[in-house]
């Protein structure tokens, strides 16, 4: 009996984004998984810059995957 390589699934990613929303759909891409099968975690909240622009400090997430069990 032949033993072949499992493929290997991360437990987690981490994914920084401009907003948590846009990290969480960089996630989705990634991962080609539907949002009901991740837990997200916000490690930072994005912070704006001067005059309340955009991308001073990327939000970052992580996420796990679900067992069948726990998105049930």
């Amino acid at each position: 009996m032949e033993n072949k390589p499992r493929k290997m699934t991360p437990k987690h990613i981490e994914i920084e984004g401009r907003t948590v929303e846009e990290a969480i759909k960089k996630a989705l891409k990634e991962l080609k998984m539907p949002r009901e099968r991740l837990k997200v975690e916000i490690l930072t909240d994005e912070q704006k810059g001067l005059f309340g622009m955009p991308g001073a400090k990327l939000a970052k997430i992580r996420v796990s995957i679900l067992r069948n069990k726990e998105s049930a």
